[in-house]
């Protein structure tokens, strides 16, 4: 390991803890000559899950594209970035327990909405209207309609 900033290799971990439920290991970590602090992960490294998009293309998945688009619907919201990476944690364990190497980008979609379902609503509406891809407000406000009545559409 090396610092972020100075490149030193002379690096002392200052405190580890477990996150992810177990799954991963957060370290803050800190450079004995500048003195910079920075964190670290360390996770289970798993086979390359390959995600087969819409229009039939693979690409492997990625977490921080995951991550990413869950930012974008979380904006504004109460949503903080732990409960985020579990609920990356929580699909990315779902898709590996299913022992496929390959998945359907639209299964990843359905995961991600079970869990925003619960976690807040406003994100769950603005990551369905971008994975749904309403093409009207009819659309919208029947999604909107399910949420209010506590059914939340989720196919599978």
């Amino acid at each position: 390991m090396k610092c972020t900033q100075c490149h030193s290799e002379d690096i002392k971990v200052i405190e580890s803890r477990d996150v992810s439920e177990g799954q991963a290991i957060r370290r803050r970590r800190m450079c004995n000559k500048c003195g910079h602090r920075f964190t670290t992960y360390e996770r289970l490294e798993r086979p390359q899950l390959v995600v087969i998009k819409n229009n039939g293309t693979r690409e492997l998945f990625n977490r921080a594209k995951l991550l990413a688009g869950l930012y974008r619907a979380c904006e504004k919201t109460s949503v903080t970035s732990l409960e985020l990476e579990k609920v990356v944690d929580a699909v990315e364990q779902e898709l590996y327990a299913c022992g496929d190497s390959e998945v359907n980008s639209k299964r990843i979609g359905e995961l991600v909405m079970e869990q925003l379902a619960h976690l807040n609503e406003v994100a769950y509406v603005r990551f369905a209207s971008v994975y749904r891809r309403f093409k009207d407000i009819a659309s919208f406000e029947q999604e909107l309609s399910l949420v209010r009545q506590g059914k939340h559409i989720v196919t599978n």
